[in-house]
């Protein structure tokens, strides 16, 4: 089908979360949301009241918190979607840890261990698609997403016949919206969130956060907040 990219990013700039992710879906047959955090649930919770069947994706690294495999659970327990759980190839990260031990990311940096864990799954799972949703924010990280708009073209992946798009309906939203969102709704969420974590990845990689530090501060602290990303997410 053919999506004009430019009449979109005009017709949704700075709208409601609603309204981007009915377009998402209401324009794709092929679209899928990506689920890892608080921002993802509130987002299948918004789907699964405009349409049945949502299909929804997550990325089992094979390095997360046993509070996270819970999460994840609960959601598939929640909601009437179709969940697809992404592993990472066995070889490659035999490969990996053949060479490098199981913590290479604190000499190295993380780079390598996501692209086998994280980057690489979600490649395969992408060129099965023409869209996807994310739940990135502006807000959670000034470096990196400052820039991100409601709808753009993925420089990163393909989709299925190329091109593909990706939504990001809480572009406009903070943090405090989607923790009310959360309480309003009775949404599930990571018990880690009472801990102090505020963005959640792999066990070895995140820790809480300071107050008044930018969330994603917890994710990769070794290394500098500039490079707070894992290639899922081209930065602007």
């Amino acid at each position: 089908m053919s999506f004009d990219l430019a009449h979109w990013q005009g017709v949704l700039a700075n709208k409601k979360p609603h309204a981007i992710l009915k377009a998402a879906l209401e324009q794709f047959e092929h679209v899928a949301i990506a689920f890892s955090g608080a921002e993802d649930v509130v987002l299948i919770d918004m789907a699964c009241r405009l349409r049945d069947q949502v299909q929804v994706f997550t990325l089992d690294t094979g390095r997360l918190h046993p509070e996270t495999y819970r999460f994840i659970e609960q959601v598939r327990e929640r909601y009437p979607i179709e969940l697809d759980v992404l592993y990472p190839d066995a070889e490659e990260i035999r490969d990996l840890v053949r060479r490098k031990g199981l913590f290479s990311f604190y000499r190295d940096g993380h780079q390598e261990c996501c692209q086998i864990r994280k980057v690489n799954p979600l490649r395969r799972k992408l060129a099965t698609l023409d869209a996807w949703i994310s739940g990135q924010r502006r807000d959670q990280s000034p470096d990196t997403r400052k820039h991100l708009a409601e709808v753009e073209l993925d420089q990163t992946f393909t989709g299925r016949s190329g091109e593909l798009f990706k939504f990001n309906p809480l572009a406009n939203w903070t943090s405090i919206q989607v923790f009310d969102y959360i309480e309003t709704f009775k949404v599930p969420f990571n018990e880690l969130h009472l801990r102090g974590f505020r963005s959640i990845g792999c066990e070895p990689c995140t820790r809480p956060v300071l107050p008044h530090q930018p969330e994603r501060e917890g994710r990769w602290w070794w290394e500098e907040s500039a490079k707070k990303e894992c290639g899922i997410h081209r930065k602007p």
